[in-house]
């Protein structure tokens, strides 16, 4: 029988590989290699999760990243546009190009009236041969090639079949505008990507344990949309590179051979965590950090997500920037203790003060942001 884990370690382990127990003193770049990427249909989302992670986070260092091309935003897991590593995005996107290519089919290519796929993605590669061009424009020039077609069609197309890379202004700090692609390796150099095939799907398991581990092979499947993981999984454990354990309701949870576990009784300071953030987000197992009633109610039937509220390391509420305020309002889902509300108050004061020193634009730093379709 594999060792148990408890439900406070469970809990403690993840909130210590994600830097919610303290926060690191280590460059974004390392933070977002180890959280394997971050969700990014909201451009400023990314900003708010490196906050709450980083002691002595400024904007300015992701604007760095971004406009020196070490960091991209592009469409990867599950069809969902990430901020990651440029060199990462290579072998990446390689295995998310599946369930890109369901949706291209799905979604899109039905509704062509006459003309192919591969005509429209043959055109979109030429015309972004160019250079960076707007989507807008990209969609008005598939269009003129494609008459009769829906510029928003061919310009999903274009985003689905090829690796296009949302160039700055757009996710910047102090940046915004509508999407501007490139293609990805006219963006940060020509390059081969360093793992392919099975290699490739090994290792995104390695990097998703190292980063949210112990997790269950559906939490794996959840957050990467890959298929067919329990063999590859069971065979690593085999092969003594992953640890079984049994987890607090039985199940097995896999993480990789090695790592330590947290001591549940480890203290857990309130945090508040970013919008769309993957340690409540696209979450198999979000037992360990969220009860399912509680995280229902964050859910909204536009698909905007809130920031979100941690107490003891579990969820308890939200949390809003109104648009045009330096305000940050809460909505707990109880009432918190004296000690909870102090705890509160200074990390509320704390986000308020980091956005001062930002001299953010409070209407582009709203947190009640745009559903998962838009922006893309």
């Amino acid at each position: 029988m594999p060792p148990s884990i408890t439900a406070g370690q469970w809990n403690r382990t993840l909130l210590c590989r994600q830097h919610l127990l303290a926060r690191a003193d280590e460059d974004a770049i390392e933070v977002i290699d180890r959280l394997v990427g971050m969700q990014s249909q909201d451009p400023k989302a990314a900003f708010f999760g490196l906050q709450c992670r980083i002691e002595g986070f400024e904007p300015d260092e992701l604007d760095d990243l971004l406009t020196d091309r070490e960091v991209v935003r592009i469409a990867l897991l599950r069809g969902t546009v990430f901020l990651v590593d440029g060199a990462d995005a290579r072998w990446i996107r390689p295995l998310a190009q599946p369930v890109l290519d369901g949706e291209l089919r799905s979604a899109h290519a039905s509704t062509l009236a006459s003309t192919t796929p591969a005509a429209v993605i043959d055109d979109a590669r030429e015309l972004l041969g160019d250079g960076p061009i707007g989507g807008d424009e990209l969609g008005r020039a598939l269009a003129e090639r494609h008459p009769g077609e829906k510029l928003s069609t061919l310009t999903a197309m274009a985003r689905c079949a090829l690796p296009l890379v949302q160039t700055p202004p757009r996710g910047l700090w102090r940046g915004s505008g509508r999407p501007t692609y490139a293609l990805l390796d006219d963006w940060i150099g020509p390059g081969d990507p360093a793992l392919a095939g099975e290699e490739a799907r090994r290792e995104l398991i390695r990097l998703y344990l190292r980063g949210f581990g112990p997790a269950s092979v559906s939490a794996i499947g959840k957050w990467s949309g890959l298929k067919g993981l329990r063999t590859l999984v069971e065979q690593m454990e085999r092969e003594w590179e992953l640890a079984a354990y049994a987890g607090p309701q039985g199940q097995t949870l896999y993480d990789l051979e090695g790592l330590d576990l947290a001591d549940e009784d480890e203290p857990a300071p309130v945090r508040l965590i970013a919008p769309f953030d993957h340690v409540l987000v696209a979450q198999g197992d979000r037992a360990r950090i969220a009860d399912d009633d509680l995280f229902a109610r964050t859910v909204t039937p536009n698909g905007r997500s809130p920031g979100f509220v941690l107490v003891d390391g579990r969820l308890a509420g939200t949390w809003r920037i109104p648009p045009g305020t330096d305000t940050v309002e809460t909505d707990l889902f109880g009432m918190p203790s004296r000690v909870v509300r102090t705890e509160l108050d200074a990390e509320i004061t704390r986000l308020r003060e980091w956005m001062r020193r930002s001299n953010a634009d409070v209407s582009n730093t709203g947190v009640t942001v745009p559903s998962a379709d838009s922006g893309r």
